[in-house]
C-alpha cells in the first residue's frame, strides 16, 4: 500500500499529505483523524519533507520502526527512479533540439508555481507586523547580501526564541502521553544516534576514504547533508540556497539547470527534494573521474538522495515519543514560528532568482561594498519567456488549471515557440 502511495504522489507535500489522508484515515482507517493531525503538527516541526516523514510517523505508529522505516522509503523510492532516469536523459539528451525546447516552457509554469507556494506559505506564517519584519529581514539577507541560508535559519531560530511570547498565543499544555510500549530515555537515544548517523555518514565517510574529500561523491555527502538539517518550510526554501551553491560555488549546474531540476521534481511522484537527487546525478556526470559519466550519474544521485532522507528517519524515531512535550513547549513554537517567517523571505528570493534567469539571457552579479545581489541585463529580456509566463500565472491563478495541466499547457507551448523562432 504505501508503495501505491508513493506511486501515486503527485500535486506536492499537500497533494500527498491529502493522499495519505484519504488511505489511511478515510480509506483503511489505520489511525483516526485526530491522530493524523497530532502526527502532522509534529512533522512540520522538523527539518525536511513533511509528507515523507508523515509516512514514516504513520508507519511507526502502526507497527513501530520496522513499519516506519518501510513506509518512508516505499514513499520516495518511485519517485527516486523516476527522476533518476529523468536526470539520465536530461544530460545525455541535452544538446538536442526538444528537450531545451521542452524546458523553455516549463520554467515558465515552474516560475507560477513557486509563486503559489510562497502566498500559501505567506498567508500561514505571515500573520504579525513581527512576522512580517523577520520575512522583510531575511530576504535583505539573502538578496541583497548574500548571507547563506543555514545562517538565517539560525539567527531566525534565535530571535524566536528570544519573543516567543510575541509571536505565538498561549499554548495549553497536553496531558497526553508517548505511545504505550514505546521507550524513552538517554539509552534509546544514543542508540538511535549511533546506528542512524552511522548509516548517514558510511557514503560520505567510504567516498572521502577512496576517492579523497575533494571528490564530487563526498563533497555532494557533506553538502546534502548540511541541507538536510536546515530545510525547514519544505523544498522550495532551500533550493535558492542549493542553486547558489552548486551553480556559484561548486560550478556543478548551470542557472537554468536548477529550473530544469525543479521543473522535473514538479511533474514526478514522491516529495520534491528529491531535485537534490537531480542535483547529484548532473553533478556526478559531469565531475566524476575514472567512472562512466551514466555510472557516475547513478552513484551521485543515490548519495545525494541518501544523506538527504536517512535524517528523516533519526528525526522520527528520536522525536515521535515527546511529541506532546514538543508542542506545548511555547518557546520551541516561538522559535519554529520565526523560521517560518524567515523561510517566506528565503522563498521570495528563490522567485526572484528564478525569474531573473528564466526571462533574462544574461544576468550578472552587482557586488557594491557589502551588497552582493543578482542584477539583470535589462536589454536581454526574452519577450517569449515573459508570455509564456504570464500565460502561467493566468492559468495557475486566474483559471485555476492545475499544477501538472499548467506545466503540460507551458511545456508544449514551449516547443512550439522554439520551433517557430528557431
Amino acid at each position: 500500500m504505501w508503495a501505491k502511495i508513493g506511486v501515486l504522489s503527485f500535486g506536492g507535500p499537500a497533494g500527498q499529505i491529502a493522499l495519505m489522508h484519504r488511505i489511511a484515515v478515510d480509506e483503511k482507517r489505520w489511525i483516526s483523524e485526530p491522530r493524523f493531525l497530532h502526527a502532522l503538527n509534529f512533522c512540520m516541526l522538523l527539518p525536511g519533507p513533511e509528507a515523507q516523514q508523515l509516512a514514516t510517523y504513520i508507519g511507526w505508529l502502526m507497527h513501530g520502526w520496522r513499519g516506519g522505516i518501510i513506509a518512508g522509503t516505499l514513499f520516495v523510492l518511485p519517485g527516486f527512479f523516476v527522476i533518476l532516469a529523468l536526470a539520465l536523459a536530461y544530460a545525455l539528451l541535452q544538446d538536442t533540439a526538444f528537450v531545451p525546447s521542452l524546458f523553455f516552457g516549463l520554467k515558465a509554469a515552474v516560475l507560477a508555481i513557486v509563486l503559489q507556494a510562497l502566498l500559501k506559505i505567506a498567508s500561514r506564517a505571515l500573520i504579525s507586523r513581527l512576522s512580517w519584519g523577520i520575512a522583510a529581514a531575511a530576504f535583505i539577507g539573502i538578496f541583497a547580501f548574500g548571507l547563506p541560508f543555514p545562517l538565517i535559519v539560525f539567527a531566525a531560530a534565535l530571535f524566536g526564541l528570544a519573543m516567543s511570547k510575541a509571536l505565538v498565543d498561549p499554548i495549553e499544555e497536553s496531558a497526553s502521553e508517548a505511545e504505550p510500549g514505546i521507550r524513552t530515555g538517554p539509552a534509546r537515544t544514543l542508540r538511535l544516534m549511533g546506528v542512524f548517523g552511522g548509516l548517514w555518514a558510511a557514503p560520505i565517510v567510504l567516498a572521502g576514504s577512496i576517492a579523497g574529500w575533494g571528490d564530487v561523491f563526498a563533497q555532494l555527502g557533506i553538502f546534502m547533508s548540511q541541507m538536510a538539517v536546515v530545510t525547514f518550510g519544505g523544498a522550495y526554501a532551500v533550493l535558492a540556497y542549493v542553486a547558489q551553491q552548486a551553480v556559484e560555488t561548486f560550478g556543478w549546474l548551470e542557472p537554468g539547470e536548477m529550473l530544469d531540476g525543479l521543473a522535473l521534481a514538479e511533474t514526478t511522484p514522491g516529495p520534491l527534494v528529491l531535485v537534490l537527487t537531480f542535483v547529484g546525478a548532473l553533478a556526478a556526470f559531469r565531475e566524476a573521474t575514472g567512472l562512466s559519466p551514466v555510472t557516475a550519474a547513478v552513484l551521485g544521485a543515490a548519495i545525494a538522495t541518501w544523506v538527504t532522507f536517512v535524517p528523516c528517519f533519526l528525526w522520527i524515531f528520536l522525536g515521535a515519543p515527546y511529541m506532546e512535550r514538543l508542542r506545548a513547549n511555547r518557546r520551541l513554537a516561538g522559535a519554529l514560528a520565526a523560521i517560518t517567517a524567515a523561510v517566506v523571505g528565503v522563498i521570495l528570493n528563490l522567485a526572484l532568482w528564478f525569474a531573473t534567469h528564466a526571462l533574462f539571457r544574461s544576468v550578472g552579479v552587482l557586488a557594491t561594498g557589502p551588497f552582493h545581489m543578482l542584477w539583470p541585463d535589462v536589454a536581454s529580456l526574452d519577450p517569449w519567456a515573459l508570455a509564456l509566463s504570464i500565460l502561467a500565472v493566468i492559468l495557475i491563478f486566474a483559471a485555476r488549471f492545475g499544477m501538472l495541466s499548467t506545466l503540460a499547457i507551458c511545456g508544449a507551448l514551449g516547443i512550439l515557440v522554439s520551433g517557430a523562432t528557431g
